[in-house]
């Protein structure tokens, strides 16, 4: 009887790996955003990913990853904020999720020159919104999730989602050009 426990356990446990550990990148990008510091960030990708192994059995099949970034949220949501509200992370500062290790090797050192600085201007100004575009922002646009999915991790109707965007890159848009003025001024 022992042995049927640790095979079904294990069946378990290689499901999980299987399902879940793919989406480990995206997970962490969100909490890095959200949570606006490496080591915050890390404990909650830990304690999301100890939660969603512990109730795996009710994962209703279909998609994972906005399984995993809901799961997240309310871990962020409920463990790091203050109020219950989506103020996360005080030491805000200009930290952002490092770009992964590999690199198609095309780009011309200008080019590769350009890219990061323009990337790091982005995650500068997407560090800068309020949470909840930030927040929307990430799961449309860098986790691309489509937007009945981002509906069901953030728990609001599609309509919301489509508005809170649509600032979301409005914002987004309005501080780039303020960004591009200042850096033609120097």
């Amino acid at each position: 009887m022992a042995g049927g426990i640790e095979s079904s356990d294990g069946g378990k446990a290689n499901r999980f790996k299987e399902l879940a550990l793919p989406h480990l990148d995206e997970v962490y990008t969100l909490a890095r955003y959200l949570m606006r510091n490496r080591s915050d960030a890390d404990d909650a990708v830990q304690e999301c990913y100890l939660r969603a192994f512990r109730y795996f059995d009710t994962f209703q099949g279909g998609q994972i990853k906005p399984w995993l970034l809901a799961i997240l949220r309310n871990v962020c949501h409920s463990a790091y904020s203050e109020n219950a509200r989506l103020l996360y992370g005080e030491d805000a500062g200009d930290e952002a999720p490092v770009d992964p290790m590999w690199r198609e090797q095309d780009e011309t050192p200008e080019q590769t020159a350009v890219r990061r600085s323009e990337s790091e201007t982005m995650r500068r100004l997407i560090n800068r919104l309020p949470a909840e575009f930030r927040e929307i922002i990430v799961l449309r646009e860098i986790n691309d999730l489509s937007y009945r999915d981002i509906a069901l991790v953030i728990e609001v109707p599609i309509g919301t989602v489509m508005s809170r965007l649509a600032r979301a890159r409005g914002m987004l848009r309005d501080a780039w050009v303020a960004a591009e003025r200042r850096s033609k001024r120097r």
